[in-house]
């Protein structure tokens, strides 16, 4: 069973993919939200186009790497509504490439997004949680990535890496205050994260599996598991993330595996037609 009851909740990346998706269902079931998105134009033409009420709904632009911009826009968000019940850490981005050709734009935004952006969120909610002398919820998306490193993603690994590491260490640290950490581990999932892995033979090993997961299934995870049951990691789905762990436990059996996978990825970007000669 779904979390019920009304709620107040703090989302980043909620423009689109997971965020869009878990926005319009908290939405539905009569939950207050302040989202934000860097693109805030793009959330604001979402949330007029399909009528998100403005009585329970707030909308700010927010750069995750950015320390003050943190502080100001949970400023609104206290404003608003109020004490944070549930922080959701849904932004991130994937550059894919080999080591010797990551520049240092695609470095620099992976790691300050997808991890530096994680902490800072994290650390700006439990912050105002503890000030409100409240039990609360956080809820960090990681990857299987950040469970087995993946060739191809190497940046996009250790900046997963830091993010579940970072979010289980937490979990503990702010469990004295009631305060649940919730890291969710999900494999490739079809959404425009995915871009410049379909046009790059260093993303084959993303299209690997049988079926990319969807907002959908992923969404439901988190409404029905982690926001229910509060655990503080959430792996998905099953069988990918059993081969994570194993490959996680043993990397020279994960090396040995890899090249069947990436050419299975390979396989599948030529039969979609998406590689356009970037390599």
């Amino acid at each position: 069973m779904a979390d019920t009851g009304s709620k107040t909740y703090f989302m980043t990346g909620a423009a689109g993919g997971i965020g869009r998706w878990v926005a319009d269902k908290l939405i539905e079931r009569g939950d207050r939200l302040f989202a934000t998105d860097v693109d805030v134009d793009s959330l604001r033409s979402y949330a007029n186009k399909h009528r998100w009420p403005s009585d329970r709904v707030e909308m700010d632009s927010l750069d995750v790497r950015s320390a003050e911009a943190w502080e100001a826009s949970y400023a609104n968000a206290t404003s608003a509504f109020g004490t944070v019940d549930v922080h959701m850490n849904f932004a991130g981005l994937m550059l894919p490439d080999y080591p010797e050709a990551i520049t240092d734009n695609d470095l620099d935004l992976q790691i300050d997004v997808n991890l530096k952006g994680l902490i800072l969120g994290t650390r700006t909610a439990a912050k105002h949680m503890i000030a409100a002398d409240s039990s609360g919820h956080i809820v960090n998306i990681a990857s299987l990535a950040g469970v087995a490193p993946i060739p191809g993603l190497s940046v996009y690994s250790a900046s997963k890496f830091g993010a579940r590491g970072f979010s289980i260490a937490a979990a503990v640290d702010l469990r004295k205050h009631g305060i649940h950490v919730t890291v969710i581990c999900p494999d490739a999932i079809d959404t425009g994260l995915l871009s410049d892995s379909k046009a790059k033979d260093a993303g084959a090993m993303v299209f690997s599996a049988g079926k990319l997961l969807t907002v959908e299934q992923i969404g439901q995870v988190i409404i029905q598991r982690a926001l229910t049951d509060k655990p503080i990691e959430v792996t998905y789905p099953p069988m990918r993330s059993f081969l994570a762990k194993i490959g996680s436990w043993s990397p020279a059996l994960a090396t040995r595996l890899a090249g069947g996978m990436i050419r299975k990825g390979l396989a599948k970007q030529a039969k979609m037609g998406w590689k356009g000669g970037s390599e």
